[in-house]
């Protein structure tokens, strides 16, 4: 089973080729290049992209632009090579590469994604973080805000650790429930700007 991952929800985009379950190749990419980092890796492995059996895709919650452009990328693959698509959280594939840490996404806006005790993806500011001493965090939100999370008692890991980056690798473990690309739906948790603007007056088409 081939299975081709990628998120493009953070700054730190990764896309990952797998065949049941051993990674061929993986690398950290851009949302921008990740049809050409896809189609390197399968050349690196000696696979062609027709031979691919299934698609994995990140969810997010990150930013509108990133999430977007991942999720256009999978439907279209998708249709194309005539695959079926699961979506998983970026946020449960950072905890599952840092098993018992918590993951922390930079939001932007001085907010930040975390995941609330039941698991469920939740957006809120900082401040409103619950950290429990030793409590290990990972993720760019975790590096953005390390001072405020140690001050609280809680870890982070060193900057370059590998540990804060969304590896697809992980995405690919943990999906489940294949269907159409069609119904992969991001994770926002915050209104687009354009949206915003365009609901409040300010935005004109």
């Amino acid at each position: 089973m081939l299975t081709l991952a990628f998120d493009t929800a953070t700054d730190a985009a990764t896309v990952a080729l797998l065949r049941d379950g051993d990674v061929l190749g993986e690398r950290r990419t851009k949302a921008a290049r990740l049809l050409a980092d896809a189609e390197e890796l399968c050349a690196a492995a000696g696979v062609a992209p027709a031979e691919l059996d299934r698609l994995v895709a990140g969810t997010g919650p990150g930013g509108y632009t990133g999430l977007r452009m991942g999720l256009v990328t999978a439907r279209v693959l998708a249709f194309s090579l005539g695959l079926d698509a699961a979506g998983v959280s970026t946020l449960d594939a950072l905890a599952a590469a840092a098993p018992g840490a918590e993951p922390l996404l930079d939001a932007r806006r001085g907010q930040v994604f975390a995941r609330g005790k039941s698991g469920e993806p939740r957006l809120l500011a900082p401040e409103d973080l619950e950290v429990e001493p030793g409590a290990v965090f990972v993720g760019d939100g975790a590096v953005r805000y390390r001072e405020l999370v140690e001050a609280r008692g809680g870890v982070v890991p060193a900057d370059d650790d590998e540990r804060h980056v969304p590896w697809a690798r992980h995405h690919a473990g943990l999906a489940r429930d294949f269907g159409s690309a069609e119904l992969l739906e991001p994770l926002y948790l915050r209104e687009p700007d354009a949206e915003r603007s365009l609901r409040e007056g300010r935005l004109r088409i």
